[in-house]
């Protein structure tokens, strides 16, 4: 499907852009978050027709984003947190939580607002980029602890986890969870098959 975008996507185009996208991705974010329109010949004529005015408004969006940003901009945040000794939350942190610590601290964001690929599963600083404007982003770090003391030692010293640690974090978990899996049903193969061997060995017997 073509749309013309009525602002910058990422990875897509500028505002007036003429692009191709798949009908999903155009018809569930596209398009009802009013970030596009289809390109139809009255929209394209529509848009040249207003272009200047959606400029101006977009340059004074990104305006008040970029002020906002720079107060913004390396904010930390601490969020307190139930962990095992191995650093592992029981739970998560999510861009909701997220949103609602940044809050807190004085600022108007919403989750939609924090680009989160993978889930906080771990105690300790992580960076979180938080998308003001399409043309504007900033990072904040968020400091899981257990406790206050914790993320004060936390922060000074200094570690932080980036998005590609929480993933490898998440990926390590996954399997060892899954080789713990395997080892149990390897374990319970061996003593069916062990029981198998039991109850053969009865029978044959029996029938001497």
């Amino acid at each position: 499907m073509q749309v013309i975008l009525l602002e910058r996507i990422e990875k897509l185009g500028q505002m007036g852009d003429v692009v191709t996208v798949k009908q999903g991705f155009a018809r569930n974010y596209l398009l009802p978050q009013r970030k596009a329109r289809r390109a139809t010949k009255e929209n394209l004529a529509l848009f040249e027709q207003n272009r200047a005015q959606l400029e101006a408004e977009n340059l004074k969006r990104r305006e008040e984003a970029q002020k906002v940003g720079e107060k913004l901009d390396g904010l930390a945040v601490v969020l307190i947190r139930q962990a095992g000794e191995s650093g592992q939350l029981y739970g998560s942190v999510n861009s909701r939580d997220l949103a609602e610590a940044v809050t807190a601290a004085g600022f108007t964001v919403s989750r939609a607002q924090f680009q989160l690929d993978v889930v906080i599963k771990t105690l300790g600083l992580h960076t979180v980029k938080v998308r003001l404007h399409p043309e504007v982003t900033v990072s904040i770090t968020a400091n899981v602890a257990r406790s206050d003391a914790e993320a004060e030692a936390q922060a000074k010293g200094g570690h932080v986890v980036s998005a590609e640690d929480r993933e490898a974090a998440l990926a390590a978990a996954a399997a060892a969870k899954e080789a713990a899996l395997a080892a149990i049903e390897a374990e319970e193969a061996e003593k069916a098959e062990a029981g198998e061997e039991k109850a053969s060995a009865a029978d044959a017997a029996k029938s001497e």
